[in-house]
């Protein structure tokens, strides 16, 4: 598969849509650290999450560029810290959006614990479905291996599929509530969209990427058994 040149030709509108996505979303993002916000993101994400009644969720600085996460295990949100520490509208805009999922993860919001549930798996999945693929196909095209592998790496698909109505949601939940808390108006709020919504396509530019991996595994092996 890493060989086989049909392979990047079957990912090509996946990969071509990824570099699409992250150049719109360091664009956006350099537009929108150009411009002031009242809060910090730290300070920001702290205000929404309080307002939620989650005063016990931490916030913690992390290193890293973009490396903004809430860890649903440890119950904290960490920011990056330009993230952390600038009071900026790409701030307070990556910073709501991290404290949605965190809000998602209180409330039970069910697409979040499938996808929680899912990642030990698809992690698993990812490598495992491809590498048994490989070797189904070196054993003379051994169809119990080749099948289990795709079937391995289909949830990956899955878990895909599941993260996209999670990045969604976490995105409006956070547009909301910087709009109802005053921590932006109805215009400064135009450029925090543009900072999510290109990080949205990254999401959908991954899950394209999976369903047609998922397509040429079954295609360019399954289909040989």
């Amino acid at each position: 598969m890493i060989f086989d040149p049909m392979y990047f030709l079957w990912i090509a509108p996946a990969f071509f849509l990824g570099l699409w996505a992250q150049f719109r979303i360091r664009a956006t993002y350099a537009q929108a650290q150009r411009l002031a916000a009242p809060l910090s993101g730290a300070a920001a994400a702290r205000h929404i999450l309080d307002s939620a009644g989650l005063n016990d969720v931490e916030i913690e600085q992390i290193p890293g560029h973009l490396s903004d996460h809430y860890d649903p295990r440890a119950n904290v949100l960490r920011l990056s810290p330009e993230v952390y520490q600038k009071r900026t509208l790409a701030s307070v805009g990556i910073a709501a959006h991290e404290a949605g999922h965190a809000i998602q993860h209180a409330h039970g919001y069910a697409p979040l614990v499938v996808r929680n549930a899912a990642v030990p798996l698809a992690g698993f999945g990812s490598n495992a479905g491809v590498l048994l693929v490989i070797i189904g196909a070196i054993m003379h095209m051994n169809a119990t291996l080749i099948w289990l592998g795709i079937g391995l790496f289909a949830t990956v698909v899955v878990f895909q599929l599941v993260n996209l109505p999670v990045e969604f949601n976490a995105s409006a939940r956070a547009k909301a509530q910087l709009v109802g808390l005053g921590i932006v108006s109805d215009q400064e709020l135009t450029y925090v969209k543009k900072v999510l919504n290109a990080a949205a396509w990254t999401y959908v530019a991954a899950t394209l990427q999976a369903i047609l991996t998922l397509l040429y595994l079954v295609t360019r092996y399954g289909s040989r058994d």
